[in-house]
């Protein structure tokens, strides 16, 4: 596993833990004439750049998929895709992490219903700012695509015309905001 100094990610220094209110997770896939999209409300992120290292994790808990329909919800968690009772969480770990200006890049290791694929994100960084109530803030902005069968989840419904109606790619998106610890 590569990791890199936090001097040569340009990641600001100590430990960043993630400001779940503010942050976003989620999945954009198309499903028949256009995107359908949903995000995970329980979500957990630290970010550490200390001494010679930088490293980002994270975990998403499957239960807490959001489709703005419960239906839709209780079937994502069933083992036709996320399989819950299995797999309760999704999983990311870096292994390395890059910067030039704002853009950001970070390799590493996804892990969803058991199965851990190397993907790399790509996006953007926000500088530390002063926050109003104290401490200091730094956003994230990624996104990476995933062959959802990769994974294991192989679910679809054949259409007429002998395709699926849901597409293999899925487009995971983030946008992390992270409060610097004390």
């Amino acid at each position: 596993m590569s990791v890199t100094t936090a001097a040569q990610t340009g990641i600001p220094g100590g430990t960043w833990a993630l400001d779940p209110i503010h942050s976003t997770i989620g999945f954009e896939v198309n499903y028949l004439v256009g995107a359908f999209r949903g995000q995970f409300r329980d979500v957990q992120a630290t970010l550490v750049a200390e001494g010679d290292s930088a490293r980002l994790t994270g975990s998403a808990k499957v239960g807490s998929v959001d489709v703005k329909d419960e239906n839709l919800n209780a079937h994502l968690q069933s083992p036709d895709f996320f399989d819950a009772e299995r797999h309760p969480e999704l999983t990311f770990e870096s292994t390395e992490i890059s910067r030039s200006g704002d853009e950001v890049r970070i390799a590493g290791e996804l892990r969803i219903k058991g199965v851990t694929q190397p993907v790399v994100l790509a996006g953007t960084i926000a500088d530390p700012v002063e926050h109003p109530a104290g401490g200091r803030r730094i956003g994230l902005k990624l996104e990476t695509n995933v062959d959802r069968t990769a994974f294991g989840v192989n679910w679809n419904m054949p259409l007429p015309d002998g395709n699926g109606a849901l597409a293999n790619e899925v487009k995971l998106v983030a946008e992390l905001f992270f409060a610097e610890e004390a």
